[in-house]
């Protein structure tokens, strides 16, 4: 926790209770400052010198109060903004449960997101038209090592960079290990006078650099190019933004910290198994290809992740899990703003999750219109898009009454899409909403507007990775619940249905199943099945030689989905020879209908008992038969050293 919490009205705009929040947030709060950024500055110093950990409530003037750190040489300060969060709302609100809610979640600890350096050294390729990159390689080239690919017959008459023609044929990597592969290159030949020459044109090149400019004005060469770093584009008709990537490109050398965003267990995940596809979530999410398979299994580029999140919130099998921040620390900071809310007085509380689109949002509609409602408390991420469905339940479960998600105007939506219709067929339609809304004071009329459900009475805290969570949260949104919750297709939780007069026990579905869902039993012809389990892949369905499989989207909270299931069982047959038990009795029976008598190797009876015997004594009568397909001539007696003496006698 932190030491000490510095508050300030901003010139008395705004009430707050000192008593209430340090009693509530459990924080040693400071004496209520007016003007504490500027005729009050001194106090702030004085706390700082003081070596506590503090906290400053301002929002708007975070860099006086850095500065002032830098100054003394002291450690730089925390920041919660509880003026434009909380405090300016419509008048006749009591914001003091919001603020407390607020104040101890600033308290948490950060985790630390793993990272790994990049290092770019300035190598720097530019591909467009020769009238407009030309005259940026010339700006470029006194800072870094500039190649113009050229996309028209232009010629250069600086020698300062260099120059190729070249049809682009793909385009990987991101900042410090971009790779381009190069079809028909074309070198320029700087010896001779009047034009310069060309090399003959070659295939098959590849060239690597850090950088890559794109003023070619076409197809971007990247999917999502905004969120490849790097890769830096502009409009070739539009002279200043192409005079920008100039200064955009000079800033992008030296050695950057690129967050590993995500993190893959591979022996988790279900993409497929034995060239069988099963799971393709991620790789249809991913806005920026960085995503690609690898075998049984998934690979993520990290270079290329731009930590969007979709691919975690959409993988039913948790095998890729999101690391900025994690979801154990979202849970937290979700667990303390409800908790403390409840316990500074406040009740129905609605969570407003946002990225810094939203912030900006909500400081527009506190400056110039009425703010947010006093029960909605604002939850700020990087990124929003991979805030799925077990995030919203877990929501719920926390005690808040509602969890509404703010988009931005370059949000991915399409897996908030689909979650969202996943956690409303678990916890109803009146729990959730994605609010795509750019007017401030609309947004912010809709909060006022909005209905608002009762919160769970006795809130939950929900643990464990997602799957985990759901479940957790879904007993207690639905402890009446007796039934399976039917959910949408492609839903990641469910059970199969076997139809018993099609199934013929070949287990197939069993080998497959990435998660163990399907079991067989060793001591008798058995499939055996764990709802809990199941991640509705749907390999099973496929790989069935007789669509024996149908997939049943439902989430069962009862203890039955916890333990296994017997779907299909029958009566091994015993072997006509040993008795041993071997296969199933209805498939031999079956086999010997169809065979026995009509089929050339099974024409005589002995022959057709075959069927009825186990591997080894199978074996061992066909070993004994009369026409042993095993059967070869008698070997060679070995010749030894008395054989060699007998011959010479006998000459």
């Amino acid at each position: 926790m932190a030491g000490k919490l510095m508050l300030c009205d901003c010139a008395g705009s705004q009430k707050m209770d000192r008593e209430q929040i340090s009693r509530s947030c459990e924080l040693v709060c400071s004496r209520v400052h007016t003007a504490l950024c500027t005729h009050e500055l001194e106090a702030a110093a004085e706390a700082m010198e003081q070596g506590d950990q503090l906290v400053i409530a301002c929002g708007q003037e975070t860099a006086v109060f850095v500065d002032l750190a830098a100054e003394l040489g002291e450690e730089r300060p925390g920041f919660v903004d509880l003026r434009d969060r909380a405090g300016w709302s419509a008048e006749g609100q009591d914001a003091t449960p919001k603020m407390a809610a607020l104040a101890a979640e600033a308290t948490l600890p950060i985790p630390v997101t793993p990272g790994v350096d990049v290092v770019s050294e300035g190598t720097c390729c530019i591909i467009g038209p020769g009238s407009v990159a030309f005259g940026l390689a010339e700006q470029l080239s006194q800072t870094l090592a500039v190649t113009v690919l050229v996309t028209d017959r232009s010629e250069p008459m600086d020698r300062s960079y260099d120059v190729v023609r070249a049809n682009l044929r793909s385009v990987s990597g991101a900042l410090g290990g971009f790779v381009l592969r190069l079809d028909q290159v074309e070198q320029l030949e700087p010896g001779g006078r009047r034009a310069f020459g060309w090399t003959e044109p070659r295939d098959g090149a590849t060239s690597r650099c850090d950088i890559l400019i794109d003023v070619a004005g076409d197809t971007p060469f990247v999917t999502a190019p905004e969120k490849r770093e790097g890769y830096l584009r502009a409009d070739p008709r539009d002279a200043v933004a192409v005079a920008n990537l100039a200064f955009d490109a000079a800033q992008l050398v030296g050695t950057f910290e690129k967050p590993l965003y995500v993190r893959v267990d591979e022996s988790l995940c279900a993409h497929s198994r034995a060239e069988q596809i099963g799971c393709t979530n991620c790789l249809d999410a991913c806005p920026t290809g960085a995503i690609t398979p690898a075998g049984d299994h998934i690979t993520i580029d990290p270079m290329v992740c731009a930590g969007c999140g979709a691919c975690a919130a959409l993988c039913p099998s948790t095998a890729i899990t999101y690391e900025d921040p994690p979801v154990s620390a979202l849970l937290s900071r979700m667990h303390i703003l409800a908790r403390t809310y409840r316990s500074a007085g406040g009740s129905n509380p609605r969570l407003l999750v946002h990225d810094s689109h939203g912030a900006h949002m909500i400081r527009l509609a506190a400056r110039f219109g009425q703010g947010l409602p006093a029960n909605v408390i604002p939850l700020e991420l990087n990124t929003i898009s991979g805030f799925g469905h077990a995030e919203m339940l877990a929501g719920l479960a926390h005690g808040f009454a509602r969890v509404d998600v703010l988009l931005a105007p370059r949000t991915e939506r399409d897996a908030l899409d689909r979650e969202l219709v996943l956690a409303e067929a678990i916890a109803g339609k009146t729990a959730f909403g994605l609010i795509d809304e750019t007017d401030p004071d609309a947004f912010s009329d809709l909060l006022y507007t909005q209905a608002v459900p009762k919160p769970l009475s006795n809130p939950v805290l929900p643990l464990g990775n997602r799957r985990q969570i759901t479940r957790l949260a879904a007993q207690a949104l639905n402890p009446e619940s007796t039934a399976p919750l039917p959910l949408p297709e492609n839903s990641p939780y469910g059970a199969v249905s076997v139809n018993l007069d099609s199934c013929t026990l070949c287990l197939s579905c069993v080998s497959l199943c990435p998660s163990g869902a399907l079991m067989d039993n060793p001591d008798k012809p058995q499939l055996n099945f764990q709802q809990d389990a199941c991640l509705q892949c749907g390999m099973c369905s496929t790989i069935c030689p007789e669509d024996a499989i149908t997939l049943v989207p439902q989430l069962d909270l009862s203890d039955a989905a916890l333990s296994q299931q017997v779907l299909n069982e029958e009566e091994p047959f015993a072997c006509v020879e040993c008795g041993a038990a071997f296969g199933v009795k209805s498939a031999i029976e079956r086999i010997m209908e169809k065979l026995s008598g009509s089929h050339p190797m099974f024409a005589t009876s002995e022959q057709a008992r075959l069927i009825q015997m186990c591997d080894d004594c199978r074996v061992n009568a066909q070993f004994h038969s009369q026409d042993n397909p095993f059967q070869a001539a008698p070997k060679p007696r070995v010749v030894t050293t008395e054989d060699y003496f007998s011959k010479r006698k006998d000459h």
